[in-house]
């Protein structure tokens, strides 16, 4: 059977209803690349039993969105700077990642994804970090057109001997970036997998993981059929997935 992999919904206000979605790009990368099926996972936050879901799927997607976690989900307060907010998502995405860290289902994290993962494990974000001192503007292209915004942008550097390095190579991978906001303080529990030149932190992964568990600040969905790096980011989620699958079925 071909391996389910959750991924949390935004909230959407249109045409006088409220919609639970999640940007076709990613769908596209997982089913196509990945060679998963990405079922939605509606932001119903705490009715939702975490533990029990993570029994009927093989993997968990987190992607990126246009709203940033809510400042006081990490202790600070609240400003313009943060906005926009996604709160039923928030309420939906850390106590999920909690409970994959835990259960050890395989974790992708994507731009706020990898947000969501520092927060959910004690980090914080800083915002408008193109206003520091010293930090580059990694915000997209003013553009109607989605191919110039999520035009490869700069470079970042993959450690050596990290679990990066084992699927893009170690050294330097050329990535597009579209966020203003960032990792400040980097959560307990998470490591530093790969940064730009001016320091941002653009990949983490979980300490310890008993599986696949990787955060990216950039959006390998939107080449993944094209890039190699961004390909061979979702092929190795893919592989995570099906050997978890596999393994459950072994054991059940």
């Amino acid at each position: 059977m071909q391996p389910i992999v959750a991924v949390v919904a935004d909230v959407r206000e249109f045409e006088k209803y409220r919609w639970h979605a999640a940007p076709d790009t990613y769908l596209e990368a997982a089913m196509t690349v990945a060679g998963v099926l990405p079922v939605l996972v509606p932001a119903l936050g705490e009715r939702i039993d975490f533990t029990n879901l993570l029994t009927r799927v093989d993997g968990v997607m987190l992607t990126g969105s246009k709203s940033n976690v809510h400042p006081q989900r990490y202790g600070q307060p609240a400003s313009a700077g943060h906005e926009p907010f996604d709160e039923a998502r928030d309420a939906t995405a850390l106590p999920l990642i909690r409970a994959t860290v835990e259960a050890g289902v395989p974790l992708f994290a994507i731009c706020r994804g990898m947000q969501e993962l520092n927060v959910a494990l004690g980090g914080s974000i800083a915002t408008e970090i193109q206003e520091q001192d010293g930090i580059d503007d990694h915000r997209a292209p003013v553009s109607d057109d989605q191919a110039e915004r999520f035009a490869i942008a700069h470079g970042v550097n993959v450690k050596p001997g990290s679990c990066m390095a084992s699927i893009t190579g170690a050294g330097r991978v050329d990535v597009n970036s579209l966020h203003r906001q960032a990792i400040d303080t980097l959560a307990p529990g998470l490591r530093i997998e790969a940064t730009a030149d001016d320091g941002t932190i653009e990949a983490v992964s979980v300490t310890d993981a008993k599986g696949f568990a990787i955060g990216v600040q950039w959006h390998p969905e939107y080449w993944a059929r094209t890039d190699t790096p961004s390909r061979a980011l979702f092929e190795a989620f893919g592989n995570a997935v099906r050997a978890y699958a596999e393994n459950r079925e072994l054991a059940a």
